[in-house]
């Protein structure tokens, strides 16, 4: 038998809570003695908690509840990790190698009906994300260490591709994926508050000796979502945006990131009203809502019909220029 099947084994006679001598394991498995002992060594150093007592009555047992544990996975609960290493995976997840790993072992020492139980269900499932470059794959990986032993981090850190780094220290207390990005939120000592980062922006990062500690309770998703999202206690000026039109277009809207926290009230299935933040109906609505065409008519306010107006101008001249030049090139190729 392999290291592993050993292991195993070794397992299932340890579960019934009596003290069993390496000897007595060695002869009930036909294996030498000193295989057992590499793998109690083995299995001691993955967290079992087996304890050797020396003596005429001495031998190996497990500690505590360990032996009453579910050593083995349901057919449904090894469907559920399978599929939630899919998700991870094409997230971007930063422990994917060991993910995978994982999840081969598991289809390694299951019996056949399970294996191909589970990898029906695995085809009926896909994914489609951008995943995480082997670059961001490493900054993830040096993130989510730092947060769970709270050690500081130096980072270089650019807002965008065109502007100039600068250089802070990061207590980073988590990282959060959201909407296709990694984010990583920590207290910044450049700026002497709490502050999230997306971190394919980072150029730089390497642990410090300095250590943290993260505030109870603290959660980074939570507040990665309010310096997300506008919040209308804290906002300059809100507006009231009615839009009108067919149910299954209004309900893809209210599933959006920045709508979906900003309904006011549905009035049936063809009429929502939200309230969003004035600067946002000037700049990012009016490219959202364009891709609706036709199927979408805005009620109110003015401004915002006036804006789409002026973007889709913006649009038809700018492809009425590109119209211009390909038909010069045309008629020089003729």
């Amino acid at each position: 038998m392999s290291k592993a099947d050993n292991m195993l084994s070794i397992l299932w006679l340890l579960g019934s809570g009596k003290r069993v001598t390496a000897q007595q394991l060695a002869d009930e498995l036909e294996i030498h003695v000193r295989t057992v002992y590499r793998c109690i060594d083995s299995l001691c150093a993955s967290g079992v908690p087996i304890i050797a007592d020396s003596g005429p009555n001495g031998g190996y047992q497990i500690l505590g509840e360990f032996i009453d544990s579910p050593l083995l996975f349901d057919s449904e609960e090894q469907i559920a990790l399978v599929h939630a290493s899919v998700f991870a995976q094409e997230a971007g997840y930063p422990l994917t190698e060991a993910l995978v790993r994982a999840v081969d072992k598991l289809k390694r020492y299951t019996n056949e009906e399970q294996l191909e139980w589970i990898n029906r269900h695995s085809r009926g499932l896909a994914v489609i994300q951008t995943p995480a470059e082997g670059r961001e794959l490493k900054l993830l990986q040096c993130l989510e260490e730092a947060a769970a032993h709270g050690e500081s981090v130096n980072m270089d850190y650019a807002k965008g591709p065109d502007l100039a780094s600068s250089h802070r220290v990061l207590d980073p207390y988590g990282i959060v994926h959201w909407k296709g990005n990694w984010y990583v939120v920590g207290f910044c000592h450049l700026r002497g508050e709490i502050r999230s980062f997306r971190v394919d922006r980072i150029l730089y990062l390497k642990a410090t000796n300095l250590n943290f500690e993260r505030p109870a309770a603290f959660s980074p998703k939570d507040f990665l979502l309010r310096s997300l999202l506008p919040n209308p206690l804290e906002a300059e000026t809100q507006v009231i945006v009615r839009l009108q039109g067919h149910e299954h277009v209004l309900n893809e809207i209210c599933k959006h990131w920045l709508f979906g926290h900003s309904i006011i009230e549905r009035r049936g299935p063809s009429e929502v009203l939200f309230q969003l933040e004035e600067q946002s109906l000037k700049t990012y609505v009016p490219y959202f809502l364009l891709s609706y065409g036709k199927s979408l008519e805005i009620l109110e306010p003015r401004m915002l019909i006036d804006r789409m107006t002026e973007v889709s101008l913006e649009i038809f001249k700018h492809y009425e220029v590109m119209q211009k030049k390909m038909i010069g090139k045309d008629e020089e190729i003729k």
